[in-house]
């Protein structure tokens, strides 16, 4: 069989948030990640609190290691010889160091996946201008193509009906039967979910697109076992100035007005907006929200995100392919589950704008229409 051809792309880059590594790394972490926002030192250490419960160390690089692990065992089994970087928004690897790398090992051209799988200025402009920056000034950087949003590719939900199934079935006395279904994901300013997606579409992308991928879980479900069960959209690690509102409800408030609703006698909460088990999964969900619901005496299980499962590894191979031949001018087919279908290559003009921004648009980025 012939290994699939990714011309004109040379290499792979894994791009993602970052996280601390130590105990002495998470103030300087947070400061990162919070530069420009004016956050006195004391709430940041008190943000720092989570990680400190964890030893210090944020989950999300040793799973970033061990996807990149799985990512390159997969590429290889297909034939496809490219090398895997990685470079993180917040800390080592940072993304400018990670660039100027490839830059010396002589890459010409590198297909950006990012561990976001949703439209919002955070979740995917911020990070298209983090690879703008990146090759600012840096001499022979190579072009950067961000992958297309894949909330909806099968490889991703696919382990996300299988989780959540999962996760009903270990539900005590049968109650899985009639849990509802909590899919959680990353709160952010309500004035960034409504500039989500492009300006002609009327904005909130970020909402849309998580309901879209719940509907689609619950249906297959619905499909395989015959039940259909009652689901909602909530949120998590809201932070920032408690004067700018942010997507609510948050979990623990769900979970306490369902336990006032007699019909709700158990939940299965799925972390929809993560890709792994991420801080805000392992703290607000593991930690806060399980604790919630036990004080409240409301059976609870958490779903297991995709982490390494190989079909969600396959999904990188899958939209490096797919971008490989677009840009070769031939039509290519786009894995898409539910009724938004498979997003653009290169997002138009607006799209994510941040509201914050007094500056507008930045200019064309990476090879992408800005």
């Amino acid at each position: 069989m012939t290994p699939p051809d990714v011309a004109p792309y040379d290499a792979l880059l894994l791009v993602s948030f970052g996280g601390p590594e130590k105990p002495e790394d998470v103030v300087p972490f947070l400061e990162n990640v919070t530069r420009g926002r004016g956050i006195p030192r004391e709430r940041l250490e008190q943000v720092g609190e989570h990680y400190f419960l964890f030893g210090g160390r944020s989950p999300i690089n040793d799973q970033n290691r061990a996807f990149i692990a799985a990512v390159e065992r997969d590429l290889a089994e297909h034939g496809i010889d490219v090398p895997v970087y990685w470079g993180n928004r917040n800390w080592d690897p940072y993304l400018r160091d990670t660039v100027a790398r490839m830059a010396a090992d002589g890459i010409t051209r590198a297909a950006c996946f990012v561990t976001s799988a949703y439209s919002s200025w955070s979740s995917c402009r911020q990070y298209r201008e983090n690879l703008y920056d990146a090759v600012e000034g840096i001499e022979g950087a190579p072009r950067l193509d961000k992958l297309r949003h894949y909330f909806n590719h099968p490889g991703f939900l696919e382990p996300v009906v299988d989780a959540t199934r999962a996760a009903l079935d270990d539900l005590p006395d049968g109650l899985g039967h009639g849990a509802r279904i909590v899919f959680v994901t990353h709160s952010i300013p309500t004035a960034m979910n409504e500039a989500s997606g492009p300006p002609q579409s009327g904005g909130s992308a970020y909402v849309a697109q998580h309901l879209s991928a719940a509907r689609v879980v619950v249906d297959r479900i619905a499909e395989q076992t015959g039940r259909r069960h009652e689901h909602d959209l909530v949120f998590c690690s809201r932070s920032g100035s408690p004067r700018t509102p942010w997507l609510e409800p948050d979990v623990n408030d769900h979970l306490e007005a369902l336990a006032e609703a007699e019909e709700v006698r158990a939940v299965v909460l799925v972390p929809i907006g993560f890709v792994s088990d991420h801080m805000e999964v392992i703290y607000d969900l593991d930690t806060e929200a399980l604790a919630t619901a036990e004080r409240l005496r409301l059976p609870a299980r958490r779903a297991a995100t995709p982490g390494e499962d190989p079909r969600f590894v396959a999904v990188v191979r899958d939209l490096v392919t797919e971008r490989a031949v677009a840009e070769s001018g031939v039509a290519a087919g786009r894995a898409a589950w539910g009724e938004l279908g498979a997003l653009w290559d290169r997002c138009p003009v607006g799209c994510c704008a941040n509201p914050g921004a007094a500056g507008g648009d930045r200019p064309a980025l990476c090879g992408e229409t800005a």
